[in-house]
């Protein structure tokens, strides 16, 4: 898999994210000189927690035959302290469905196993920038 991310206009901020045949696509706050017509990219990196803890908690659920029929998952950030290297989220989960006491909290840790959080607050994380070669436009 590769993710793609174009400028869509000379002018603007807003770029577009092609994730193999799917598109999304990006912009800044107007209060940051964007339109503020799509995401940012720290929403992109809130909603991929939240999207991996109800993809995990569903498929989880399924395997285990507990009766979830649904879940939401709302997080919110606080990046106040960003440039200090902290950057706090807060996840509030919904589960949906007839569940116990004990299903509810066996889904609330299983939340926090899922592989992004993990990717998140765990993994050593590298990045190599290499510029390509042979690519003049204007």
């Amino acid at each position: 898999m590769t993710v793609t991310v174009n400028t869509v206009s000379h002018e603007g901020f807003r770029h577009s994210i092609k994730i193999d045949d799917y598109e999304v696509f990006t912009d800044l706050p107007k209060t940051m000189g964007g339109e503020g017509s799509a995401p940012t990219p720290h929403d992109y990196f809130d909603a991929a927690l939240g999207a991996c803890k109800a993809l995990t908690l569903k498929l989880y659920a399924q395997k285990k035959e507990i009766p979830l029929t649904g879940v939401t998952v709302e997080v919110k950030h606080d990046a106040s302290e960003e440039q200090k290297g902290k950057y706090a989220l807060h996840v509030k989960l919904t589960l949906k469905g007839v569940l116990t006491d004990a299903q509810r909290d066996e889904l609330h840790n299983v939340a926090d196993k899922c592989p992004v959080h993990k990717l998140m607050t765990t993994a050593e994380v590298t990045i190599e920038t290499h510029l390509s070669e042979g690519a003049f436009s204007q």
